[in-house]
């Protein structure tokens, strides 16, 4: 079984969440969108998609999105079979959290990992 196939997305916290993605805006040319974040859709070398994105986002620092963890980052990773990773997650003793979610863009889960932040995991839709 494969395990992570790539990254899927970085999400961070910020003290001033607004100020942060609008410096980003302005001199990486990241085309923030309202809802904090970019989406960088993958391109073979001529700029012709390829079948992927890779999200970015930047959270307030209040945000509970990382929760159970305190850092203030979580990676999000590509995977191809996500109930059977949770399921050899689980049975290798890792903290896997209990929520399956599963929706539109995919099914996501989370892990913990030994420095307790969280990992979240992400199987997208089917030909994404």
């Amino acid at each position: 079984m494969k395990r992570v196939t790539g990254i899927g997305g970085i999400f961070f916290k910020a003290q001033d969440a607004p100020s942060l993605q609008a410096w980003y805006k302005r001199h990486l040319g990241i085309d923030v969108q309202a809802w904090g974040g970019a989406a960088f859709d993958w391109t073979d070398a001529e700029g012709k998609p390829v079948g992927g994105t890779t999200a970015w986002l930047i959270n307030p620092q209040e945000s509970k999105q990382f929760a159970p963890s305190t850092a203030s980052f979580m990676v999000n990773y590509r995977v191809d079979d996500l109930h059977a990773l949770v399921k050899a997650l689980k049975e290798e003793g890792c903290h896997v959290l209990e929520k399956i979610d599963e929706s539109e863009y995919g099914k996501f889960a989370w892990v913990m990992d030994p420095e307790g932040n969280k990992v979240e995991l992400w199987e997208p839709p089917e030909g994404q």
